[in-house]
Parts: structure tokens; C-alpha cells; sequence
């Protein structure tokens, strides 16, 4: 199995940081997704964006609360634990 060595919380500076602190006053802690982009800020920074454009965004045409119950049918379609 691969294995991808991650930059911690504790380990982070600069953007990767405020990535991090953002993760986890998102979502109280840092999840798998997030940290597996560790070593690539700049990218991870632009996954991040476009998440939080998606899925925060009022001004979509669906709910919050129906783009979180497409994300749980396609995780759970694709036996993602995400």
C-alpha cells in the first residue's frame, strides 16, 4: 500500500497553516483529504476554495443540505468514507 508522508498541523507553516487552522475551525479537526495534499499548499489551497465555493455558497440553485445529501450518495457510492 502507498504510503504519503504528511505534513502535521504541528509541522505546518505559511499557507499550509492557514489551510490547517481553517480546517479545523471548519470542521474541528484535520481530515484525511486535507492532509494528503499536505505537500502541495498551493493546490490544497485551491481544492479548498472550490469546496467551500460549492458547498457554501448561497447563491447555488440546490440547498446546503441538499448538495451535503448528493456528497453522502456519491461518497457512499463510491465506498468513500468521506
Amino acid at each position: 500500500m502507498p504510503w504519503i508522508d504528511l505534513v502535521t498541523h504541528s509541522e505546518a507553516t505559511g499557507l499550509l497553516k492557514r489551510i490547517y487552522d481553517g480546517a479545523v475551525q471548519r470542521a474541528g479537526k484535520i481530515y484525511n483529504i486535507i492532509g494528503i495534499q499536505s505537500r502541495q499548499p498551493k493546490v490544497l489551497d485551491a481544492s479548498t476554495r472550490l469546496y467551500v465555493r460549492v458547498m457554501r455558497n448561497p447563491d447555488e440553485p440546490l440547498t446546503r443540505a441538499q448538495r451535503e445529501m448528493l456528497a453522502v450518495t456519491v461518497s457512499r457510492t463510491n465506498a468513500c468514507a468521506y
